[in-house]
């Protein structure tokens, strides 16, 4: 990690460490390990974090342990790196975050042995786009600044009426439940856009694009329940799930033994990356599993 940066006069007579919190969002931990282990200099002269700096110096920050290469894993796609961050295609069925049972095989832990910080989150049975930074100021540079915006493709039951919209209403956590969410009225505002790509009659299944307006936890599986489409193979809001059980779909019980698992993907991701000061953008294939159920 190499940065360079002139002091504007916002941060005249500051110390480095207040421009390092506030300026480049680096937690204590990373000031410290800057402190211990990188460089850090005030006009080409060695500086302490503690010091203040004046408007028009140039602070220069290297911290060498964060430029390294991410595991060449075969089935994990990478579709873009650099010293700051990498564009992940993640396959279903792996957990992004080490958990209980997952100590050696989640996302991070296959594709290095440093430490990782996804910006996004996907479950485990989500499949799709993700972005993975290498130290926590380009985690938290691109999480605050990047306007992420996320498209994700899903196979759900029935067919939209209208084709395409917004789904406004509000999501909570379920009374009694760690992790099932409700729409309601007493929710946090939750709001999704969809439009219907193919829709199987025969089977009664569609292919739907949702966008993210906001970002709630399991809101495209919770709000297209509520709209009386669940997801195929979603076995929280499913049509064949415990806590969401519905008649309404014929095939649903064979299609989601075909699917095995719940049909979310991230397809597609735009976002301004503010430590390069461009817009990226970056796309990913169906799962063949999506395919092959609009192909027969």
């Amino acid at each position: 990690m190499k940065i360079r940066y002139q002091i504007p006069k916002t941060y005249d007579k500051c110390d480095i460490k207040a421009i390092l919190s506030k300026k480049f969002l680096m937690s204590g931990q990373m000031i410290k390990r800057l402190k211990i282990y990188g460089i850090v200099n005030v006009n080409g002269i060695h500086a302490r974090v503690v010091d203040k700096v004046n408007a028009g110096d140039w602070l220069y920050l290297e911290l060498g342990d964060t430029d390294f290469k991410l595991n060449r894993d075969p089935e994990i796609p990478v579709l873009f790196e650099n010293e700051w961050y990498a564009v992940i295609n993640k396959p279903s069925g792996i957990v992004t975050h080490p958990t209980h049972g997952h100590l050696d095989d989640s996302l991070i832990t296959r594709l290095s042995d440093k430490t990782l910080h996804p910006v996004m989150r996907l479950d485990r049975e989500t499949s799709g786009l993700i972005i993975i930074a290498k130290n926590g100021y380009a985690h938290n540079t691109i999480h605050e600044h990047g306007d992420i915006k996320k498209t994700y493709t899903a196979v759900v039951y029935g067919k939209y009426e209208p084709e395409e919209g917004l789904i406004d209403y509000p999501i909570r956590r379920r009374e009694g439940s760690v992790m099932i969410r409700d729409c309601a009225p007493d929710g946090k505002e939750s709001k999704t856009l969809y439009k219907t790509l193919k829709y199987n009659e025969a089977k009664d299944i569609s292919l739907v694009e949702f966008k993210l307006i906001t970002g709630r936890c399991h809101q495209i599986r919770c709000h297209s329940t509520f709209m009386g489409h669940p997801l195929a193979g979603d076995g929280l809001y499913g049509p064949n799930s415990i806590d969401n059980p519905n008649t309404s779909f014929k095939d649903s019980d064979k299609i989601d033994r075909i699917m095995g698992r719940c049909a979310l993907h991230c397809s597609n991701l735009k976002f301004f990356d503010p430590i390069e000061e461009v817009q990226r953008e970056y796309s990913c294939e169906l799962p063949q599993s999506f395919i092959d159920l609009f192909a027969e």
